[in-house]
């Protein structure tokens, strides 16, 4: 069988190849994109994962302590221990924000107020170690470009990096900044000096919390405004043999607050937070899909329509209609293979230049493998009722 791709090729393969290479590009992009959703699926689990918690209890009502804000006591974990099935319980803050480096914002990323050796601490190091003093060092996520002994300023305090890890990031892919728990509590609801002062007088003006003949009043009630009692939520680490969902029931029931498992945790983070990226990218996907094909559909066309007499000539020898129409969609299949193993190796190498972490697994190239197979079939269909209607007269000039 005479191959009309397999000609066009060896006759104009560099017009053909850098053809492929633009489809390649197009594709390139939709695997990107599909990459970035998987991304940020990957993230939300990572974030989850990398707390080691099996309930997350946080303030009643809420969602928190990532999709909404969430406010509890710190002395609740002490509760949480004596409940039935609770291992281990940790309080934790969680506070994005920009980080200054050398006195400049220069790393947006989620500071993480944790206690040693607790849920919630990394789970491992690539360099330096964890924190170990209670105040003042940082374990950060190598995203954050910043390096082991390095000062970093959180509000108007300073810290000195020790540590550093990978793959800490909230659910957004901002990297982590690991603090101990009492700064990271005074850090989030530090208030500026001149706003201190001015609540101190308003304080000591007010004759209800600065009585006369109580002396000591006025500075409990001072030292009271100044300490944080509040987390954003508790990590909880249940005993082998317990179930999340029996641990959880009496802690929500007794306590007053709301606690969820993994799965649960899971289903707001990825149904909920991802849902509106996870449609946006969709639509992304479904307008790369028809300008990829419509863009096969005019190239396999144009190159048709530019062999109308070769055309001519397959059917006044007698070249049945079902052979033409092979050939033409083996050439648009072999601008597929070239556009995808182009957008394919495109996708890989620029990946990891992108801010945000972009996932490719080899599931999304064998299903985009089989759409580029599937457009590049349907887009030739215009090309092969062309050329099915072309008068073999034409072979003779007529």
């Amino acid at each position: 069988m005479i191959s009309l791709a397999g000609r066009d090729i060896l006759k104009s393969w560099s017009n053909f190849v850098f053809t492929g290479m633009g489809l390649g590009l197009l594709i390139a992009v939709t695997f990107t994109m599909a990459g970035v959703y998987r991304g940020l699926v990957d993230d939300a689990k990572a974030l989850l994962t990398n707390s080691g918690a099996d309930l997350w209890v946080v303030q009643k009502d809420t969602q928190g302590p990532y999709a909404e804000s969430s406010s509890i006591y710190d002395d609740v974990y002490r509760n949480l221990l004596s409940m039935p099935g609770v291992a281990r319980a940790a309080n934790i803050t969680y506070l994005t924000m920009q980080v200054l480096r050398q006195g400049k914002p220069d790393v947006r990323a989620m500071v993480v107020g944790i206690l040693p050796d607790s849920p919630g601490e990394p789970g491992y190091l690539m360099a330096g170690r964890q924190i170990t003093h209670s105040h003042y060092e940082a374990v950060a996520d190598v995203a954050t470009k910043f390096k082991l002994g390095e000062r970093i300023q959180i509000r108007r305090n300073e810290y000195t990096v020790v540590g550093l890890t990978r793959r800490m990031v909230s659910s957004g892919g901002d990297p982590m900044v690991f603090i101990p728990l009492r700064d990271a509590q005074e850090a989030q609801f530090l208030k500026d000096n001149d706003a201190i002062v001015s609540q101190r007088h308003r304080t000591a003006a007010n004759p209800a919390l600065n009585r006369p003949g109580v002396p000591g009043l006025l500075d409990a009630v001072i030292e009271s405004q100044n300490h944080n009692p509040y987390v954003n939520a508790v990590l909880v680490q249940i005993k082998p043999g317990f179930s999340p969902e029996e641990v959880a029931a009496p802690i929500q029931r007794w306590k007053h607050l709301q606690v969820f498992t993994r799965a649960q945790m899971e289903e707001i983070l990825v149904v909920k937070l991802v849902a509106t990226s996870a449609k946006q990218i969709g639509m992304f996907l479904v307008i790369l899909t028809i300008v990829s094909t419509a863009i096969v559909a005019f190239i396999i066309y144009t190159m048709t329509m530019g062999k109308i007499r070769e055309i001519a000539v397959l059917k006044l020898i007698g070249t049945r209609n079902r052979t033409i129409a092979a050939m033409i969609m083996q050439q648009a299949i072999a601008l597929g293979i070239i556009g995808f193993v182009v957008g394919k190796i495109v996708a890989t190498f620029w990946a990891p230049m992108f801010p945000k972490y972009v996932l490719l697994i080899p599931g999304d190239a064998a299903r985009g493998f089989a759409v580029v197979v599937i457009i590049c079939i349907l887009a030739s269909l215009l090309a092969i009722r062309a050329a099915l209607k072309v008068d073999p007269a034409e072979a003779i000039g007529a």
